[in-house]
């Protein structure tokens, strides 16, 4: 029988009433143990109370088991697998040890357990509760889990606790996440009393999807209520202005930091710093990193990222060479700068030494890796790169697989790059994209059509990218028919407006058949001015076909277009010199002498033994440069006589190589 106490007494005091009052212990060991195990502070010693709990026979008592796995799936000091361990030895377990677990596995790296035991727990006959779903919700949202957050919502209410606070800010987190924030808001707006994690939640949705007149709107609404923001809401808002790259409304909420006295911890300083980079106002953001007493590796990668981002790669690397401390996303960093900014023997450098120092790849590393192998055309390392997926056991993505395939494609290992194509158990958009401009550039016409049929066959609807690698493929592969078929289809059957590269693509492919006159009235029709690719197409046309009045029509359209770039005018300068117009050679060669025209040096390089050399026109970088020089010499001499006795015009075109 249960009689309250009147007055505190020394074991009320040590032991909170309600667990003392609810529960009539077997034994006096019982009550001791069950204390004990509130008290728990070690797996050691909560191991040392499970062992008496076995040899008391107390295993049955449910309340009593149920604080040891709540202790083991909770506490900081647990352990998840054990809590899993007793609770499978429970021949009847109660709602509090579901909800013990389930919340253990939603913050865990194994979330997909805590939707198990949740149907676990529905199907045994145990209704879930307010302290269920919240963690429910929780795994809805790291798994972006629509209709499972949708059937909790439903549940909720039939259960009468879609009303809750915690539930509701559970469901406006799981929209958000999906990118429904009408629903979040929905949820949000229906909510007969709201907490602070209600608007911070709200805020953080609409930051997510970049909606920032939303997101301030609802700031100033929260304040009108007289809710103070913390830490969080101002990290939220913050994140939307890095995203929109509004300096003006990020200085706002430093200024509103700095007066309302907030207090600032590294995450909100992290949050300005990164701000400040993104938004590039790099001195601010130097300036913040600055004030930092203590730097955790966050800082120090907000501010590789701010300068790679606008280009300061020889700074990015000095504040990344400093830091004490790297993870994956800083070495990404630094490592997707120079992949952007075409330095990508850097990248590729960079990724090795990511390797030596014992950092493990993530998928990002490995994609800006692979496409760095496809810019340089790197097959060794690309391989290399596909070797460590397999043996890491990294999950092959879609994002994953397409960059393998451009990377075989880029590199001239097509076949490779059709049977990873294959593979894709999902493909998406971008997956038929690549394989159909992989199997264009390598003149695989017909079989790129073909892939586009099987594309239309699984119910993928085509997009511009689409339609550039298969006029792509008509035109390397002299289809064009089939070329002038597609490219009507997309304007009268997908309702695609050619941009400039359909047109380029058309060009090219009529203009390799001897349709000139058609391309040309094409080029005529174009919506927008012909670009320089549109006029090296006509160009090579012109060469194919040895037609020289076109040229010089065209070389006029050049002139009135200012354009700096060599590439036309030496081509200009070849047809000449096939067609013996000795004397437009010559003019062609001093207008790019004396017009500002600019001769890009092109860099050739070569692999041997493993070790790759870059080369230049006239370069005598590499130690031996009097040797390499000296067999150069040898070959041209060779090459020139060989020329001259069976094309006596074929000097020309070795001289501008």
């Amino acid at each position: 029988m249960y009689f309250p106490l009147k007055h505190p007494t020394v074991i009320s005091r040590l032991f909170p009433s309600h667990s003392f009052h609810t529960h009539n212990f077997k034994t006096p060991i019982h009550q001791t143990l069950h204390h004990l195990l509130e008290q728990c502070s070690s797996m050691t010693h909560l191991k040392q109370l499970h062992a008496q709990i076995i040899l008391h026979r107390l295993t049955s008592e449910n309340l009593t088991v149920g604080k040891l796995i709540s202790f083991c799936s909770v506490s900081a000091a647990g352990d998840l697998r054990y809590a899993q361990l007793v609770f499978d030895q429970v021949h009847e377990p109660n709602k509090y040890m579901y909800n013990s677990l389930i919340r253990g596995y939603s913050n865990s790296n194994d979330t997909f357990k805590a939707m198990s035991l949740y149907y676990h727990m529905i199907n045994s006959g145990l209704s879930p509760n307010e302290f269920t779903l919240p963690f429910v919700l929780k795994v809805c949202a790291a798994k972006t889990a629509y209709w499972e957050g949708v059937a909790v919502q439903c549940q909720a209410v039939k259960l009468g606790i879609g009303c809750q606070v915690c539930v509701q800010n559970g469901l406006i987190n799981v929209y958000s996440v999906c990118g429904l924030v009408h629903c979040a808001r929905n949820v949000f707006d229906e909510m007969s009393e709201r907490s602070l994690v209600s608007w911070n939640s709200m805020i953080g949705g609409y930051s997510g999807v970049g909606c920032w007149k939303e997101a301030f709107g609802l700031f100033r609404e929260m304040r009108g209520f007289g809710v103070e923001p913390d830490k969080y809401t101002l990290v939220n808002l913050l994140s939307v202005c890095s995203q929109s790259c509004d300096l003006d409304l990020g200085r706002y909420l430093h200024h509103f930091v700095v007066v309302s006295g907030m207090v600032v911890d590294h995450i909100l300083r992290n949050a300005l710093l990164d701000m400040y980079g993104k938004c590039g106002h790099l001195a601010s953001a130097e300036m913040v990193f600055n004030q930092m007493g203590c730097k955790n590796v966050v800082s120090w990668t907000s501010m590789v990222r701010a300068y790679a981002k606008h280009g300061c790669i020889d700074v990015a690397g000095k504040f990344f060479d400093q830091m004490p401390l790297k993870n994956v996303v800083s070495w990404n960093s630094l490592i997707s700068c120079y992949v952007r900014e075409g330095q990508c023997r850097e990248a590729l450098d960079l990724f090795q030494k990511m390797l030596d120092s014992g950092v493990a790849p993530d998928e990002a590393t490995l994609v800006f890796i692979l496409s760095a192998c496809s810019q340089v055309g790197d097959l060794v390392i690309g391989k290399e790169a596909h070797d460590h997926i397999s043996k890491s056991n990294i999950a092959l993505t879609v994002t994953l697989y397409n960059s393998l395939i451009d990377m075989y494609a880029k590199c001239g290992a097509v076949r490779t790059a059709m049977d990873i194509f294959t593979q894709i158990p999902e493909k998406n958009l971008v997956s038929w994209n690549i394989i159909i401009s992989a199997l264009a550039l390598h003149g695989y016409g017909s079989e790129a059509i073909r892939i586009f049929e099987q594309m239309q066959e699984g119910g993928i609807w085509p997009d511009e990218i689409t339609f550039i690698g298969l006029l792509s493929a008509c035109s390397h592969s002299g289809l064009l028919d089939l070329g002038r078929f597609f490219f009507e289809r997309m304007k009268s059957v997908y309702r695609i407006s050619p941009e400039i590269e359909h047109y380029a693509c058309m060009v090219d492919l009529l203009g390799r058949r001897g349709c000139l006159e058609e391309a040309i009235t094409l080029m005529r029709g174009m919506p927008m001015k012909p670009d320089i690719v549109v006029w090296g197409a006509m160009l090579g046309a012109c060469r194919i076909h040895g037609n020289v009045d076109l040229a010089k029509l065209i070389l006029k359209q050049l002139l009135e277009l200012e354009l700096h770039g060599s590439g036309l005018y030496v081509l200009l300068a070849n047809i000449f010199g096939e067609a013996h117009r000795w004397e437009d050679v010559k003019n062609i060669r001093k207008l790019i002498k004396d017009g500002g025209v600019i001769k890009n040096r092109a860099v050739s390089s070569i692999e041997i033994d493993g070790c790759v050399y870059e080369f230049m026109v006239d370069d005598n970088r590499h130690a031996l440069s009097s040797s390499i020089y000296s067999i150069l010499d040898q070959l041209t001499d060779h090459l020139k006589l060989k020329s001259l006795r069976y094309n006596p015009t074929a000097l020309f075109d070795i001289e501008e190589l």
